[in-house]
């Protein structure tokens, strides 16, 4: 009631910011529940990309499952971080400097991947997408490791020296 007599009399500066934190917080889930969300939808995600690799070698069709079977699985596994960090804090890392491209990358792989498979229905183009997916995505996961990426860049550079 308090909250819309500030409301109602102008002294509540509530912007979107706001919303979004109180869904957030009205959201909240226990740490064994969070930990099972986690699970069940890695699993689920590890389970589809596993399960699209292995119909890739279907005639006609293999491709088209393996696309939106791994996409749908990517997808799983970056939401089950969700249920650890929360939704909003999800996004704003996903959306953090040192993030961003990687992000911005993965997600427009998942789009053209769905893309090439169901409307331009090029097999050729939807498994270059699903494999700059995985570089994207694994390069997105390297970023919440300390100094990964720079090992990794190390890594290759050594090797192609």
């Amino acid at each position: 009631m308090d909250k819309l007599k500030k409301v109602l009399s102008g002294q509540d500066n509530n912007d979107d910011g706001d919303i979004l934190q109180a869904a957030n917080h009205a959201s909240t889930l226990g740490w064994g529940t969070r930990m099972k969300g986690f699970i069940a939808c890695f699993v689920l995600g590890v389970l589809c990309s596993i399960l699209g690799t292995c119909l890739l070698w279907i005639p006609r069709v293999g491709l088209i499952l393996f696309a939106v079977l791994y996409t749908f699985g990517n997808v799983a596994s970056l939401c089950s971080t969700m249920f650890l960090m929360g939704p909003l804090n999800q996004l704003k890392r996903m959306c953090a400097r040192e993030r961003a491209l990687a992000t911005a990358i993965m997600l427009t792989c998942l789009v053209l991947t769905m893309c090439s498979a169901f409307w331009w229905k090029n097999n050729g183009l939807a498994l270059l997408f699903c494999i700059l997916q995985f570089l994207a995505f694994a390069w997105y996961g390297l970023s919440y490791i300390p100094f990964a990426r720079d090992a990794v860049i190390k890594a290759f550079s050594v090797c192609l020296k």
